[in-house]
């Protein structure tokens, strides 16, 4: 399939935000607020979320590569400085490995249901690298699933696979839990 790419902005918000309304608030009403700095929690309701996401769209705090089919926003890879995305998972595995922080963050990605295993969330991957090469590349770092030990449903492939990242040039840094790896890469910023 062919997908067209636009970045999150205030211009697309309404796109992303059907999208999300459509599948619940994903994942319980993240909003895709999980690893900005205000979290998400118990205290949290998806309406906050909802609120805090759209605030850090509209003040350019938010990034993340929108994939359209057609005129429909079908999914997204969410990406951005590590300031702007400090909360990972398995934290305490990362620190402990002393990191040198990365430039940019890979942090999640997410596919309507109807579209999944179709193409959307390496499209949005390449949407978010060519993204961060606009906006002055660096050193990209991402937390992505292995997958070779068995299959996994693609509800829950919210960080993506460590093949797909593989096959977009990242190479695997160490294991991070059980199944995912730190993969990084050095985007250079367009001539």
């Amino acid at each position: 399939m062919t997908f067209a790419l636009r970045p999150l902005s205030p211009a697309t918000w309404p796109d992303f935000a059907r999208l999300v309304e459509e599948h619940e608030g994903v994942w319980g009403g993240c909003w895709c607020m999980a690893f900005h700095e205000e979290g998400v929690g118990r205290t949290k309701t998806p309406r906050q979320n909802r609120s805090e996401k759209e605030r850090r769209v509209r003040e350019g705090r938010a990034h993340a590569a929108l994939v359209y089919d057609s005129a429909e926003c079908v999914g997204w890879c969410q990406f951005g400085p590590v300031a702007e995305l400090p909360r990972i998972k398995h934290r305490r595995a990362y620190e402990a490995g002393d990191p040198v922080p990365p430039d940019w963050r890979i942090t999640c990605f997410f596919v309507h249901r109807a579209h999944r295993r179709t193409g959307v969330a390496p499209a949005a991957l390449d949407g978010a690298l060519s993204e961060i090469a606009r906006l002055g590349g660096g050193t990209v770092e991402s937390y992505p699933q292995d997958t070779d030990g068995g299959p996994v449903s693609a509800s829950f492939l919210h960080n993506g696979t460590l093949a797909m990242f593989e096959s977009r040039g990242f190479t695997r840094g160490r294991r991070l839990g059980k199944n995912h790896w730190v993969v990084t890469r050095t985007v250079p910023r367009p001539a």
